[in-house]
């Protein structure tokens, strides 16, 4: 086969350090987002959506065969907090987590996850984004220690 091909779809979530909610200005999450779309499409990691809450984010890409997702997410959390810290003195101490989670969506789940992620406002007004990410990891197997997961 002379063609490499691919259609790898990932749903990545990270959040601030310590949970800390940097973002609860609707417009600065606005901008953020649309920033991390910006960035994801730089690095060709087409961006579907992008979203979140004030402490954490989700995005949802196609990952192209030219990046890994330890680059990917590295690059996107970096290049996003410069930009932040760039917003002035009261965003010095901003800092993403040192960690993330990655899952692999199918296609046909694509439009479930937009709309997760669409949603997100509606539905950390009951969960807390440990809980979710909780479920997430358990939903898809990975096994975790609790003392290692947040920071």
């Amino acid at each position: 086969m002379p063609q490499s091909l691919d259609q790898v779809y990932l749903h990545t979530i990270f959040s601030t350090k310590d949970r800390y909610p940097f973002f609860q200005n609707p417009e600065l999450q606005r901008d953020l987002h649309a920033y991390l779309a910006s960035v994801s499409n730089e690095l060709k990691c087409n961006a579907i959506k992008v979203g979140g809450v004030a402490d954490h984010v989700h995005l949802l890409t196609r990952l192209p065969r030219t990046i890994t997702i330890a680059d990917f997410v590295k690059e996107t959390k970096r290049v996003s907090s410069l930009w932040l810290h760039e917003r002035g003195d009261a965003w010095s101490a901003f800092h993403w987590q040192a960690g993330y989670g990655v899952f692999s969506v199918s296609a046909s789940n694509v439009p479930q996850v937009e709309k997760y992620i669409a949603g997100q406002t509606e539905h950390h007004r009951a969960v807390t984004f440990q809980d979710e990410y909780r479920e997430f990891l358990n939903r898809h197997g990975v096994e975790f220690d609790e003392r290692y997961v947040w920071d």
